[in-house]
């Protein structure tokens, strides 16, 4: 699958639950699709460990969204997954059906996790009506785990017992677990001589108030990603109402990445777009084996910077370029994990 490129630009969290805002940012532009306000905030009070927030359906995640490609039926899965959540859990109780509202997507890193969580966020909103505005809210894990010593289990307690509580009780609200393996380490892999007892009740405190807010807020679903899903405590897994791994791109799905990466850089460069037409066109796609979506993509430029020429005019690309691209950085790939060809 693909991993399109991570948004970069930030926003606060003003307004909805309208207290919080992020003293780091800058203000964004009102209403351009990227972060933008949804109402006065009121009280200007910092919400640390917030990262990004949106009303959604968000453009710029819809395009996330459709650019991703996967073999299988890997979103149409994930997305009714997100939609039964608002429309079950709040019917049923909790007692005959002990859903926790929290997805996991686990895989190599460049496989789209983050993108795919966003994108969901975004596709979501767009077909659920009848419920009210959605807010999306991006947790920033290394500013609670790099709170001072005795700390962290405080603010992880204020983000999700204060701030996400709040803003469920004025929004249905998509929160996304960057990197979760970070919030809810594994207990049972730390010593407790290497490591402070306050990682360990950090993670106490996030399955604590994932359980409160799956008890009173079930119009809450948080999406949780990691690279390292062996790094994650059982009890949070256990909590997850689906894990789904994000594979590595197959021959479908790595053809699929080529061409619209081409066919996007064929929109400023015409002669690019002959490219994927080319008689060996499937030998950059077999060269591509084991390369995740982020780097596919990637290998693209690297082919327009093997000369000068090329890259002052990417008109002048040559599917050996291509290949020579893609056979680079499936051997850098596996270099990197220690395999020799």
């Amino acid at each position: 699958m693909s991993d399109a490129p991570q948004q970069e630009k930030r926003s606060p969290l003003v307004g909805g639950a309208d207290r919080f805002s992020d003293s780091r940012r800058h203000d964004p532009p009102a209403r351009t699709g990227r972060g933008h306000r949804h109402g006065p905030g009121s009280g200007g009070v910092t919400s640390s460990g917030i990262l990004d927030s949106r009303i959604l359906p968000d453009p710029e995640f819809a395009t996330l969204w459709e650019s991703l490609v996967f073999e299988d039926d890997l979103k149409d899965r994930l997305l009714s997954q997100a939609v039964l959540n608002f429309t079950l859990r709040g019917r049923i109780d909790r007692a005959h059906l002990p859903l926790h509202g929290i997805i996991v997507l686990a895989g190599p890193p460049g496989t789209g996790k983050t993108s795919l969580a966003r994108g969901l966020a975004s596709a979501t909103a767009g077909i659920i009506t009848g419920v009210g505005q959605f807010l999306y809210l991006e947790v920033d894990p290394h500013s609670l785990a790099s709170a001072a010593l005795g700390k962290s289990q405080k603010a992880v307690t204020e983000l999700l017992g204060s701030t996400i509580a709040e803003c469920a009780a004025t929004h249905p609200l998509i929160v996304l677990l960057d990197e979760v393996e970070t919030l809810a380490v594994d207990r049972s892999r730390l010593s407790m001589d290497a490591n402070p007892i306050d990682v360990h009740r950090a993670t106490d405190a996030v399955l604590a108030q994932l359980d409160h807010l799956a008890d009173r807020c079930p119009n809450v679903l948080f999406v949780a990603t990691s690279n390292f899903p062996q790094a994650i405590d059982q009890a949070l897994l256990s909590r997850a109402d689906v894990v789904l791994t994000v594979p590595l791109p197959g021959a479908t799905a790595r053809r699929q990445i080529l061409e619209t990466t081409l066919a996007a850089l064929a929109r400023e460069f015409p002669n690019v777009g002959a490219l994927s037409a080319s008689g060996d066109f499937e030998r950059v796609v077999e060269a591509c084996a084991g390369l995740d979506g982020r780097g596919i993509r990637k290998l693209v430029a690297a082919a327009c910077a093997f000369d000068k020429n090329t890259a002052l005019d990417p008109n002048r690309l040559r599917i050996d370029d291509l290949r020579r691209a893609a056979e680079q950085a499936r051997a850098g790939a596996l270099a990197t994990k220690g395999v020799t060809k």
